[in-house]
């Protein structure tokens, strides 16, 4: 007996047996808990998207303050000249 057939036995075999008893209950319990799931996810996702954006603002707020793309002020006096 190849594998293949093998496998179709065992499926027949399951097959053939009685089926398990579904719970009355079962579709309300399963949309209750995929709306639980959905209204979870969004709200993750929706907390996700404003800390990215308050991390933006903060960063935006930080680099207009301190201003990191100009050169540090001299802490010397360049050397007098021509005089």
């Amino acid at each position: 007996m190849t594998r293949s057939d093998r496998e179709e036995a065992e499926v027949r075999q399951l097959l053939d047996t009685p089926h398990p008893v579904v719970p009355a209950d079962l579709a309300p319990r399963a949309l209750a808990r995929g709306t639980r799931l959905r209204h979870r996810r969004r709200t993750v996702r929706r907390l996700l998207w404003l800390t990215l954006l308050a991390a933006v603002i903060v960063l935006a707020v930080w680099a207009s303050v301190t201003e990191p793309w100009s050169p540090p002020p001299m802490r010397t006096t360049p050397p007098l000249e021509g005089g």
